[in-house]
């Protein structure tokens, strides 16, 4: 079995959807409420976040592909 490199930027698209669902599903079963406005701002800055952890994975992956002789 190959060893896959870990997708950070995957893992922290799913972590980000998944605790906006989460923020729902409480929302809608107990007596906390906020305003859904919130969602567009954290949801633009956290794919914003995913955005720069792909980037930076992508540079020290070439960084690294350098370094071992590759292009």
């Amino acid at each position: 079995m190959s060893r896959r490199r870990t997708d950070w930027a995957s893992l922290t698209a799913g972590l980000l959807f998944v605790m906006l669902g989460l923020a729902f599903v409480v929302q809608g079963s107990t007596g906390w409420w906020f305003s859904s406005l919130w969602l567009l701002p954290v949801l633009g800055a956290g794919l914003v976040a995913v955005g720069t952890v792909r980037t930076v994975g992508r540079y020290r992956e070439r960084r690294e592909l350098r370094r071992q002789g590759g292009r």
